[in-house]
């Protein structure tokens, strides 16, 4: 799409009714009173005006039927029919910039001309007029900014943000926040055909993965996003839906509403897996899910849990007799942050009693990184906490000190749980760009080894003992579930992984020839009936001989290569588990795309089940403060914006560009050209203070 200088944006009819017109960003000067008169000699008397007002400004109003006001015809802003033209001429000069270089038309008729969509006409070079821009180009930028802030259309009806624009410029009009939120619904349409067009053109298998959340209005929604690497190798993650869940909201309303998704992209016959949030009503609608997909005899179709949810659910347990004591912590953090003379003290205390350097502020969320840094504070720097709380008694209140019982039992689940080690754990999730389920499956087995050795260990509390069994219990759970041959041939198609790192659990001698047998029969096959899709050929084909051979004989011989093709096929499976491991900082999508041309059809299948998402959403979302934030602006955003808000955020910051009526909006031209205007009008006010 091009762009012209004097027209990067155009308004649109279908929803403005009013007419705007094109304005420079032009430096405000005041405005000439020329209804009035004026004169350099200052003995000359004005001429006395006449009754019936016959200024040139009068022709950019209309008079109300009541006789009583005068609306301007270019924004609808009302006057007294006593108002003095003189105001209505600063009216139009502060509002209307450029007001009588509009046609003629504007005086006589209130309806706006018919509008096009934006587009880019080349300034011819014999152009000598400065570059323009409409003002309400301003409104698209406004849009932008409110989707990707996650901020609902109502917050341009504030009026500190009005009066905010107006005190910049007085020609700038905002759009009311119903327009705002009808063009943001226009171009969630169009934006969505983009996306229906992208997954047109995936050859690959589709993985889904499923986030549910409830907003202020006490309304359950799911978002679904599809997960597929294409023909180079190359991951891809696109949010495909935002929906309601309708009451009660259970396994039966997410079923038929991840369904309805399914088929509205024409995806229910790619999908291949569904990683869920690990919660009840989930598991339930995935269930029903691959009971559908089984019953229509599509490809096999599989869901797992969440890792990162189920770590968080584990450390969460082990967490639970301390929480009190964290809470506490967490409030003299909050007031450590908030104060630079606490910081201070805590800085200094620490330098001196060698406790560690601390980078404040120091994170005080209730995600799992915040409850860590809580723990950290009274084991690590345990004398600079007590230090500042005694110091500044008054400020604190004693209702922050720590008694020895509470200080003992934190250092007890820090020491026994290894804390430090879950912490490497959740720090690595969120920072590996290669988060496999098979990579995720040797997180998860370590850390059950963990919990098994604090329950073994004798020299426990009965009460951690009886958290370090809940912990099991989690852990156990998500074992359970990610039995399954599915998983086992997910995980060794990590080449960092293979069978060596994969859990007892699920390293069995079975799974490896159902591994080979679903290989065979969905990626090494001659599919028998897609080579006689054309049809019986007239014409037969000739054997070495020279004549011709039967039908029987052709079958026959596709049935021998068939043959040939299943052994080599099982050989490239062997030949690849035979193979050593590689390093754990391979990237595993750089490898197969190496390495493609040895497995031409292993490769194809790890291809599908690599794209299968360990994690139900990004680790940081979850086990850090990055969570909150984004949980909060999904809790407050109202129900008639939240599909759209969202969802046109997730496209653009995934790379797909913002559309209204498949006319795509170039923000950087737009932008260039402000800055191009922005420029113009300094060096204009530049060159007047040198002349003034």
């Amino acid at each position: 799409m091009e762009w012209n200088v004097n027209n990067a944006f155009k308004t649109y009819k279908e929803m403005e009714p009013k007419a705007m017109m094109d304005m420079s960003l032009i430096p405000h000067s005041d405005p000439i009173d020329i209804a009035l008169g004026s004169s350099s000699d200052n003995t000359t008397t004005p001429p006395k005006r006449k009754k019936t007002m016959t200024s040139v400004f009068l022709k950019y109003f209309e008079t109300a039927p009541d006789s009583k006001t005068r609306k301007c015809k270019l924004c609808g802003q009302s006057y007294s029919i006593a108002t003095a033209t003189g105001n209505l001429g600063r009216h139009l000069n502060n509002r209307h910039p450029g007001y009588d270089k509009a046609s003629s038309d504007v005086a006589t008729t209130s309806a706006p001309p018919p509008q096009t969509p934006p587009v880019a006409v080349k300034p011819s070079p014999s152009q000598s007029k400065a570059p323009q821009l409409d003002y309400d180009h301003l409104n698209w930028l406004v849009l932008k900014w409110l989707s990707l802030s996650s901020l609902p259309p109502s917050t341009v009806d504030q009026t500190w943000l009005r009066n905010s624009f107006k005190f910049l410029n007085p020609s700038v009009q905002l759009w009311p926040s119903e327009k705002y939120k009808a063009v943001l619904k226009e171009v969630f349409r169009s934006m969505q055909g983009d996306v229906k067009t992208s997954l047109e053109h995936v050859h690959s298998r589709v993985s889904l993965t499923l986030s549910f959340w409830s907003s202020y209005e006490s309304i359950f929604y799911m978002s679904v996003t599809g997960h597929w690497i294409d023909e180079n190798w190359s991951s891809h993650r696109l949010l495909l839906e935002i929906c309601r869940i309708p009451y009660p909201s259970g396994g039966s309303e997410i079923y038929a509403s991840l369904l309805k998704v399914l088929k509205m992209f024409a995806i229910e016959d790619r999908v291949l897996c569904c990683t869920h949030d690990n919660s009840e009503n989930a598991i339930h609608a995935c269930h029903s899910l691959k009971e559908y997909l089984d019953g229509q005899k599509v490809l096999p179709f599989s869901y797992i849990p969440c890792s990162a949810q189920t770590l968080n659910d584990i450390i969460d347990e082990g967490l639970a007799t301390i929480k009190p004591i964290i809470s506490k912590i967490r409030e003299f953090t909050q007031e450590l942050n908030a104060s630079l003379e606490l910081s201070d003290d805590f800085v200094q205390l620490t330098t001196a009693y060698q406790e560690g350097n601390w980078k404040l502020p120091i994170d005080a969320s209730s995600r799992w990184s915040g409850n860590y840094q809580m723990v950290n504070i009274l084991c690590k720097a345990g004398k600079s906490l007590d230090s500042v709380i005694r110091k500044n008694e008054e400020c604190l209140e004693n209702r922050m000190v720590l008694s020895s019982a509470e200080k003992n039992a934190v250092s007890i689940v820090h020491s026994y749980l290894d804390l430090d080690s879950f912490h490497k754990t959740t720090d690595d999730m969120c920072t590996n760009k290669d988060l496999t389920v098979g990579l995720a499956l040797l997180f998860m087995d370590n850390i059950s080894e963990m919990i098994t050795t604090c329950q073994k260990s004798c020299h426990n509390p009965d009460w951690l003992r009886t958290c370090a069994e809940n912990m099991s219990q989690k852990a156990r759970s998500y074992n359970t579930q990610v039995s399954n041959v599915f998983t086992y041939i997910t995980a060794v198609l990590d080449p960092r992984i293979k069978t060596e790192y994969i859990p007892e659990t699920l390293n069995l001698a079975s799974y490896i020839d159902e591994a080979r047998v679903h290989f065979i029969r969905n990626y090494a096959s001659p599919h028998f009936t897609s080579s006689l899709a054309s049809g019986y050929r007239p014409h037969q084909e000739i054997d070495e001989g020279g004549g011709n051979i039967s039908f029987a004989e052709e079958i026959a011989r596709r049935k021998r290569r068939g043959s040939m093709s299943n052994s080599n096929a099982v050989d490239e499976l062997t030949q690849y588990l035979s193979e050593s491991i590689v390093p754990m900082q391979t990237d595993v999508l750089d490898w197969w795309k190496g390495n493609s041309g040895r497995y031409p059809r292993l490769s194809n299948m790890a291809r599908d089940f690599l794209a299968v998402q360990a994690t139900s959403a990004a680790p940081e979302e979850i086990f850090c403060v990055r969570g909150e934030e984004i949980d909060k602006q999904k809790y407050c955003m109202p129900h008639d914006s939240t599909q759209s808000v969202l969802c046109i955020r997730s496209w653009i910051e995934g790379g797909m560009k913002l559309k209204f009526k498949s006319t795509e909006i170039d923000y950087e031209r737009l932008m260039e050209l402000a800055a191009t205007v922005a420029a113009d009008n300094s060096d204009k006010n530049q060159h007047k203070r040198d002349y003034s």
